[in-house]
């Protein structure tokens, strides 16, 4: 006979779980499957629900060893404290060196790289007792061949695997260990999930807080290599070169236009602390010299020492639990140590100060302010005005899989889906780009900031406006309690108040930049319609977006007409129903 399941566990040892969580948890224990994939947007309880699989498991005596593998060493103790408020005592502590746990331990919680390091060591542990095995953030199985076959080759014994993951699957096509991959009709190996759980039903369930994105543009001033002198406009139509300097140009602590968005960023904070006492706010810098520049103006700013968060730092993990619990610090100033799954429920307001761009370090990054507690808490990121980020903050409900064998055409197509980011070993490797910049002879010469717009929910609002102007302030002012529709009501009447306040000449240029925005908002609309049809069908979107171009005409997305594409968006909304 099969093992009985209880639906809930005994009282006081777990809390009420959300729907997403029973309908998934359910879904599990019909189906009784030695492997299992829920994917579930960051902040929406994946700990809770793989705990609750966990405690079951060990209840009906299906398991009782208990193995969770996370990216970080201070996921590791979060791990550890969740599962002890479950009953589940699992050992963070633990060393390739100690050979086994204690008996006092159900188990034990690992880094990747520790299982990488010693996989046989692992595979014995797993195949002494009926394990179940947590792998949290299972992308991370992928970071090297070698640590592929390192959790293959540890893991494969193991009675229970339960992967789970909030982001966008990586860049690159090496495939991940215990995914299971489906063909679609393009002959496109995919990674299928068990259980899928999004940012946008998250947002309508309200799970997670709505997030406001403040972009910042500016003029920037730099030298080149060669010696040049250049001058541009953050986020202006340029060539991706002039943008990355320009970018980079931005970030520099010694210019201007980081210390107005910090000044912005804790108006804001500020703001949101007169209803959400405890409000933090959290920097993600590139490297750490940027990361103490940041802190050090904080600290001028604020009165009060800002809390720096670096990955070679013993201490980081301490660091963070020291930041959650004291709700009278204000900032935070990290690099990569709370990019990913790291729990600060009270952080409210970010600041997007990292050159880095990958859709799924994005995401990661978002992630930390989504966390919902309260009812209508609102989230804010502050962050550079350029194509890459402003539009992965427009597509932040977007759900991709993880593709292997994506044919060359189909690759050069992503281009005009927003997806030619670099691969995801660049996000991991926090210092990179700034260890370049300075064994080069680029030189950011001068930056100054100025507010450009809020985006939320694909929708862009205001008019642009100085530093400390009236158009920042109406948005800089939003209250830091309401719900997603209140967000997007507010919004509208602060653009329209600004419509009005301008003179009629200015006016007539607004209209002209709303219909520009009302451009860039079809463009969106059509990019969710393909992702929906391409999960409908299992076609690849770049294939979807080619077939559209061959029956409606014109070009590519990024420089089709407001008819094309409405066009376009027609004859896919056929496609649905069936009709040519």
């Amino acid at each position: 006979m099969p093992p009985v399941y209880p639906h809930r566990a005994a009282r006081g040892t777990a809390p009420k779980l959300r729907q997403w969580q029973q309908e998934a948890l359910d879904l599990y224990i019909e189906r009784r499957p030695r492997d299992f994939m829920a994917v579930a947007t960051p902040g929406a309880g994946k700990t809770t629900f793989a705990l609750r699989v966990a405690k079951l498991l060990v209840d009906s005596g299906e398991i009782n060893r208990l193995t969770v593998v996370a990216p970080t060493e201070h996921l590791k103790h979060q791990w550890a404290d969740a599962a002890s408020r479950l009953g589940l005592a699992i050992d963070p502590n633990f060393k390739n060196s100690d050979g086994r746990h204690g008996r006092q331990f159900l188990g034990v919680a690992v880094t990747y790289a520790q299982v990488a390091n010693k996989p046989a060591l692992h595979r014995n542990k797993t195949d002494a007792g009926r394990t179940l095995v947590i792998l949290d953030e299972i992308h991370h199985a992928g970071d090297a061949l070698s640590w592929g076959d390192g959790i293959r080759e540890a893991f494969e014994p193991a009675a229970r695997r339960l992967a789970l993951t909030g982001t966008p699957f990586r860049s690159d096509t090496a495939p991940i260990p215990f995914v299971d991959y489906v063909e679609d009709a393009d002959g496109v190996r995919r990674s299928k999930a068990d259980y899928s759980y999004g940012y946008g039903p998250a947002l309508q369930d309200k799970v997670v807080r709505p997030v406001v994105f403040m972009a910042y543009s500016g003029t920037m001033r730099w030298r080149t290599s060669e010696g040049e002198e250049m001058e541009a406009q953050l986020g202006e139509a340029a060539t991706k070169d002039i943008t990355q300097q320009a970018w980079r140009t931005a970030l520099n602590p010694e210019g201007e236009w980081i210390p107005q968005v910090l000044a912005a960023a804790h108006q804001r904070l500020l703001k949101v602390r007169d209803r959400v006492e405890d409000a933090g706010g959290l920097v993600i810098a590139t490297d750490h010299e940027h990361a103490r520049a940041y802190a050090a103006q904080l600290d001028k700013l604020t009165g009060q020492k800002t809390t720096v968060v670096l990955s070679d730092d013993d201490e980081a993990s301490e660091r963070i639990e020291e930041f959650t619990a004291d709700g009278s610090k204000l900032w935070m100033v990290a690099v990569r140590m709370v990019s990913e799954g790291v729990d600060v429920p009270r952080l409210c307001v970010g600041v997007y100060a990292t050159s880095t761009s990958t859709p799924l370090f994005f995401a990661q990054a978002v992630g930390r302010f989504v966390r919902r507690r309260n009812a209508s808490e609102v989230a804010s990121v502050f962050l550079p005005s350029v194509p890459t980020l402003t539009d992965l903050a427009n597509e932040l409900e977007a759900e991709r899989d993880h593709a292997l064998d994506v044919p060359e055409s189909a690759q050069k197509t992503d281009e005009e889906e927003g997806l030619d980011d670099d691969l995801l070993e660049e996000a991991e490797k926090e210092e990179k780009a700034s260890d370049e910049l300075a064994r080069g002879s680029f030189a950011a010469l001068d930056s100054n900031a100025s507010f450009d717009r809020v985006l939320f929910d694909g929708d862009e609002f205001g008019l642009g406006g100085e530093v400390g102007s009236d158009e920042e302030r109406d948005f800089l002012g939003i209250p830091g309690l309401l719900e997603p529709e209140q967000v997007s009501t507010l919004l509208r009447q602060h653009q329209a108040e600004q419509i009005k306040r301008r003179p009629q000449d200015a006016q007539d240029r607004a209209a002209d930049v709303v219909d520009h925005r009302q451009l860039k908002k079809l463009r969106g609309q059509l990019n969710k319609s393909v992702s929906a049809y391409a999960g409908k069908t299992g076609m690849h979107q770049g294939t979807i977006h080619n077939k559209l171009r061959e029956a409606c005409g014109g070009p590519q997305v990024g420089q089709a007409t407001q008819t094309q594409l409405e066009e376009r968006l027609k004859k896919l909304q056929n496609w649905f129903v069936g009709r040519k």
